[in-house]
């Protein structure tokens, strides 16, 4: 990691609020890309999960999703649950940031892909308990939108459809088939 990319994780952290979310702007857009750092961030962002700053632990998981496809040695395939408790985080926004970025693992490979998608129609079908359920089920269709248009896996098209199915509000039947369309 060039010396740069050192400076904005730093700023991620510690610089003013614009300073933060330019840092915050830069590695997301890093990450987007192949990089051959991954490794070296990736246990503090581990531990940034359940940093005490809900702001970190959201970038934290984003960052983690986003660096996905930048594990060779499929660390994720262990380290997933963790990242996936703050799609539950106390703070909604930072439960939702983290989960609508969660789609970015699935597309890593295909073991990835079956747990992000295990996690997902687990939560879809057991999550309705809940608060703003509705909002965290439409997240889950547009994750599985998004990676079936990676992909172009139909079993990821048929599962979301099934789920959508099972939905009995026809209001909220509608929405979840419009990410669809």
């Amino acid at each position: 990691m060039d010396n740069q990319m050192k400076i904005e994780f730093e700023k991620s952290k510690t610089g003013d609020k614009e300073e933060r979310f330019q840092a915050y702007q830069t590695i997301l857009k890093a990450t987007d890309q192949k990089v051959d750092w991954a490794y070296e961030v990736w246990d503090q962002l581990l531990e940034d999960l359940s940093h005490k700053d809900n702001h970190q632990r959201s970038r934290a998981a984003q960052y983690l999703a986003n660096l996905a496809k930048n594990d060779p040695d499929m660390r994720m395939m262990k380290d997933f649950s963790k990242l996936w408790e703050v799609t539950k985080d106390e703070k909604f926004v930072t439960a939702r940031h983290s989960l609508q970025s969660i789609w970015k693992v699935g597309i890593a490979g295909t073991p990835q892909q079956e747990m992000v998608m295990e996690y997902m129609v687990d939560r879809f079908e057991n999550g309705t308990e809940a608060k703003n359920y509705t909002l965290i089920r439409n997240d889950i269709m547009q994750n599985m939108k998004n990676i079936y248009d990676y992909s172009n896996d139909e079993t990821i098209k048929q599962t979301a459809l099934n789920l959508i199915e099972t939905v009995d509000d026809q209001k909220y039947r509608k929405k979840y088939m419009n990410i669809w369309k």
